[in-house]
């Protein structure tokens, strides 16, 4: 006699209201409360969604790696197609092999190697700009990093300024907020809706079509030889394509996918960065230590990279509490079994890396900033999949050797010439979009060492 299949514990039919509101409201402590619950598996039923909710290494690792090719993107990429295109972040498939394929090399060690120099040259601006701040006017030190890690990008895989494009920054942000409203309402609200985002939204989906253009043509009439930079690759790439629309389309959606989850998702973890260390005095004045250490008066270059041990602890700290990538999405192909689980063909599928890093059997203390955590004699008995800040499996994020290098060399030179001071009363609230931002900016003070 067959058995029964084994069906996740979760929340009845009749909270449906409320799981919608939390979707759109608090979308963490929705997260967090069916952990809390009901376990390392929950079964939600949310409208016509039935989301499985898996919360264990094993379970990661099960959707993530072992049996990846059975799980495509998700709830939330799925509706963010219409904001984001077919981009990295939501192609599937051959289109997402092909695409991998063409901006892969462009993140190898050698070339990200190469551009330390660039990020140490950005992160210097960054210093005196703040500097030349000093003296109580507070100053929003997210932003000035969001627009330092945007330039980087621009610099490094485009090989272009994007600080002649003004309007680049709300263009972002408008289809990044698009995006999120097509997640919170499962994408049934029709374009046609004159609703305020999806006017925003063509605004900015036009903009960017516009840079883009520039871009391509600046990079057309001006070729640099031997460029080996995402934009010359995917002009190569798209140029295989017959009809110049679908071509047009490939080279926006990938640029904006590259530029947007990548800027972000460093920003993100810089910013938690500063506002989780203003919390504990005693672990700028070890950053700052570190960076005396290491770097004196110099510039950093890549070759100190892997002298910056303390500073990566504290990094690894503060991505696990505040994952840039707090959600991942999959829905099932076929049928399959997670954790003793079944799990039906066609449905939603939610690994939580913010509440995974939160696990009480893998992490003492969860909720403590503890960047000894990190010490690696303390890492040795800890599941791979139990910290999985930049994914894992096939789609592990192609950028994180950049983006850490880039978080790692600004931490380490804003902390060893300045002290900066979130304002009093200032109140962080965690904002989870395509990345874990800090909702409200991050109001400082600043003062030189």
């Amino acid at each position: 006699m067959t058995e029964p299949h084994r069906t996740p514990p979760g929340p009845p039919r009749r909270a449906t209201l409320g799981l919608l509101r939390k979707l759109k409201n608090d979308r963490l402590a929705l997260m967090s409360q069916a952990r809390a619950e009901y376990g390392d598996a929950v079964r939600v039923v949310i409208g016509p969604k039935t989301l499985y909710i898996f919360n264990h290494p094993d379970h990661a690792k099960r959707v993530l790696a072992d049996n990846a090719a059975n799980y495509h993107k998700g709830i939330g990429y799925i509706e963010s197609k219409r904001a984001l295109g077919d981009g990295l972040l939501t192609s599937e498939g051959e289109l997402w092999r092909k695409q991998r394929r063409t901006i892969q090399p462009v993140f190898q060690h050698k070339r990200i190697a190469a551009q330390a120099d660039v990020i140490v040259e950005e992160a210097a601006k960054l210093v005196a700009r703040l500097g030349a701040a000093q003296g109580g006017t507070p100053v929003d030190v997210l932003e000035e990093v969001t627009g330092l890690t945007l330039g980087v990008l621009g610099r490094t895989l485009l090989d272009a300024d994007l600080g002649a494009y003004e309007s680049i920054g709300h263009s972002f942000e408008a289809v990044q907020d698009q995006a999120m409203f097509d997640m919170e309402t499962m994408g049934m609200v029709p374009a046609w809706v004159p609703h305020a985002k999806q006017r925003q939204f063509r605004t900015a989906r036009a903009d960017l079509t516009r840079i883009v253009e520039l871009l391509v043509a600046e990079r057309t009439a001006n070729p640099r030889p031997a460029a080996d930079d995402v934009l010359s690759r995917l002009i190569t790439s798209t140029a295989e394509e017959t009809d110049p629309r679908v071509a047009q389309a490939r080279m926006r959606d990938e640029l904006i996918t590259l530029l947007l989850a990548g800027h972000e998702t460093t920003a993100s973890t810089i910013g938690w960065t500063l506002f989780l260390v203003n919390q504990h005095p005693e672990v700028g004045e070890a950053l700052h230590a570190e960076a005396v250490e290491v770097l004196g008066d110099r510039r950093p270059g890549y070759p100190d990279l892997a002298k910056f041990r303390y500073t990566a602890m504290v990094l690894n700290e503060v991505m696990r509490l505040f994952p840039p990538v707090w959600i991942l999405t999959r829905k099932a192909v076929d049928a399959d079994e997670v954790g003793g689980f079944h799990v039906p063909a066609g449905s939603d599928v939610l690994i939580c890396p913010y509440t995974l890093h939160r696990h009480p059997d893998f992490w003492t203390e969860p909720d403590r900033f503890d960047p000894e955590r990190f010490d690696p004699d303390r890492t040795t008995n800890r599941p791979r999949y139990a910290y999985i800040p930049f994914g894992a499996g096939p789609r592990f994020c192609v950028g994180n050797h950049l983006g850490l290098m880039e978080a790692t060399f600004v931490i380490a030179m804003l902390f060893r010439d300045l002290r900066l001071a979130t304002v009093a009363g200032h109140t962080v609230t965690p904002e989870p979009m395509l990345s874990l931002r800090l909702g409200g900016g991050l109001p400082v003070t600043v003062q030189h060492r």
